[in-house]
């Protein structure tokens, strides 16, 4: 059994692109130079941070989120998944959890299309 404490994101100094797991299935990967600007919305128990690239906008809803939003400002951010409902009481205090991750197209209208969404679970 592990024994590392399951985390639904990750930084890496070197990395060049954000992989972003939709669904268990479904990844996206996004260049970082296609980056556009990100808007955390802290209001009530939940939070909102929006990554708007070139190509897509990526809606994530969780709590603690702002330590996401800072790896993303040095460029070093590399992975954002949902984290399973069973492993949501294992992540200790004041450390991000992923509820939900909504990925929308961009037109060449710059006209968002709703995507793929990855649900939390109720469980």
């Amino acid at each position: 059994m592990s024994t590392k404490t399951p985390e639904c994101w990750a930084s890496d100094p070197q990395a060049r692109g954000l992989r972003i797991e939709v669904t268990p299935e479904r990844s996206l990967l996004l260049p970082h130079n296609h980056f556009i600007f990100a808007e955390l919305d802290s209001g009530g128990d939940e939070q909102n941070l929006q990554l708007v690239f070139t190509t897509h906008e990526i809606t994530v809803r969780g709590h603690h989120l702002r330590r996401i939003e800072t790896v993303l400002q040095r460029m070093e951010l590399s992975l954002l998944a949902k984290l399973p409902g069973n492993q949501r009481k294992l992540i200790t205090e004041g450390q991000p959890v992923i509820l939900e991750i909504v990925v929308s197209e961009i037109d060449a209208q710059g006209k968002c299309s709703q995507g793929d969404k990855e649900s939390p679970n109720t469980a």
